[in-house]
């Protein structure tokens, strides 16, 4: 590229825009990364960076650092998500075929804290003004749906038996994917004795279900869906990749990162008939649990250990919080880390990633061990599944959630869910089984499919 990257960065009307970012989710390629109507939402696409491997990261980071390092950026707001932008998808595996990928858009909307911005991003010479921004973004409005807006892996195909009836519309279909519910039953069976056999501590199983649905993928409105049903989630739409996490991998502002880290869960549904408050019986489930305080153990060690030495000081809470969910409950905790300078510079949100991917709360530990035994015992190719999704800026500031509740649209009437269990001595296939159901419940109801 011979010509200048340049940004503009100015003030959004917010009183225009009465309901947050959901309201400018209204096409099918639209990039998104939203909580409680905050966020920041893109359209187009100037430039890409995509890559396979382990140095994944920490090539995206070269790019992107390469790619801002001389840019003219003008910002009259400046804040976290202001001034260049980067929307990113990076593969769970280091020896995934898909490609991991940062996009660079040529419109962002951002709100925070109230406060909406509109940035336009180009290689044009032109002169950028505020009125040439607001006709771009009114462009990408009024355009409506672009159709399917997905590129994900075309030579991906739907495989396996129709699994249990559910209430489908439109004629549509659910199939297993790479296994059945009693082939992924006997790698559960098979991940447990391995942990018994002191080989590892923790092992986490992934599953994908695929839905066929004859009336077409309305990508805009799963992500409508999502982040109003899911306000206290990071929904995410990424070339495709769509969902809504509720797990924070690394969030950087300036020097202060923050992660949330969840290990433990349990199906809202269970709590049916049950005396008292609901979330006294998750309490009583989840905290009094000895497997479920254990599996959340291993995943708080994993991050904070991996995170230490970036790190001037960190704290984690002493006990793990009940985080309420519209599908389950989740036993979480939140880390919070002032970052240290190593040779001369802050860590960027990438090389934080290259350390801390992939956590105990998506592989298991030792990290080798159970990474070889999911390729062994998943038949699957994650792809985005369990990996990083979310956003940099050039100031170093960026959020990163893992692609968990997600799905891949793999063509304009095809989605492949994924749902994935931590394993540990003492996990009951079934049971495992059953909440990976509640983890596909969102997507599943995001695509009408409701369960």
């Amino acid at each position: 590229m011979t010509s200048t990257f340049r940004t503009l960065t100015v003030p959004l009307d917010g009183n225009a825009s009465a309901g947050g970012l959901p309201q400018f989710l209204v096409r099918d390629d639209v990039l998104c990364w939203t909580r409680r109507e905050a966020g920041l939402v893109g359209f187009g696409e100037i430039a890409r960076f995509t890559a396979t491997g382990p140095e994944r990261f920490l090539e995206a980071d070269i790019w992107w650092r390469h790619l801002v390092l001389e840019a003219g950026i003008t910002d009259s707001v400046s804040l976290p998500g202001t001034g260049p932008v980067a929307f990113g998808s990076f593969a769970f595996s280091k020896k995934s075929a898909h490609e991991s990928r940062l996009i660079v858009p040529e419109i962002v909307v951002g709100v925070r804290d109230g406060r909406y911005w509109l940035t336009q991003l180009t290689f044009d010479d032109g002169h950028l003004t505020e009125e040439g921004a607001l006709a771009a973004l009114n462009r990408w409005l009024s355009g409506g749906s672009a159709g399917d807006g997905t590129s994900g892996d075309p030579s991906a195909e739907p495989g396996g038996a129709v699994v249990r009836p559910l209430p489908l519309a439109d004629g549509a279909s659910l199939h297993t994917g790479s296994l059945s519910e009693e082939d992924w039953m006997a790698a559960v069976a098979s991940g447990v004795a391995e942990i018994r056999t002191g080989a590892l501590e923790k092992l986490v199983l992934a599953r994908d279900i695929v839905a066929t649905v004859p009336s077409g993928v309305n990508a805009a409105q799963v992500l409508r869906e999502l982040a109003v049903r899911y306000r206290e989630c990071w929904t995410y739409g990424v070339d495709g990749l769509v969902g809504a996490t509720p797990e924070m991998l690394i969030q950087v502002e300036g020097r202060t990162a923050q992660a949330r880290v969840l290990a433990g869960t349990l199906d809202r549904r269970d709590a049916h008939g049950e005396a008292g408050i609901p979330m006294d019986y998750a309490e009583r489930v989840l905290a009094g649990s000895e497997k479920q305080r254990h599996e959340h153990e291993i995943a708080i060690q994993s991050l904070t250990s991996q995170l230490a030495p970036f790190s001037e000081a960190m704290n984690a809470h002493d006990e793990p919080f009940i985080l309420e969910l519209p599908n389950v409950w989740h036993l979480a905790s939140d880390v919070k880390a002032e970052l240290a300078e190593v040779e001369g510079h802050v860590p960027t949100c990438l090389a934080l990633i290259n350390a801390l991917h992939p956590t105990a709360a998506v592989c298991g530990t030792p990290t080798l061990v159970a990474g070889a035994l999911i390729r062994k015992l998943e038949h699957l190719d994650r792809g985005p599944y369990a990996g990083p999704v979310g956003w940099l800026d050039a100031a170093g500031n960026g959020e990163w959630g893992i692609a968990l509740r997600g799905a891949v649209i793999e063509d304009p009437h095809t989605v492949r869910l994924y749902a994935g269990c931590g394993i540990v001595d003492g996990s009951q296939p079934e049971a495992e089984l059953a909440e990976t159901w509640a983890k596909f419940r969102p997507m599943l109801e995001s695509l009408g499919l409701g369960t």
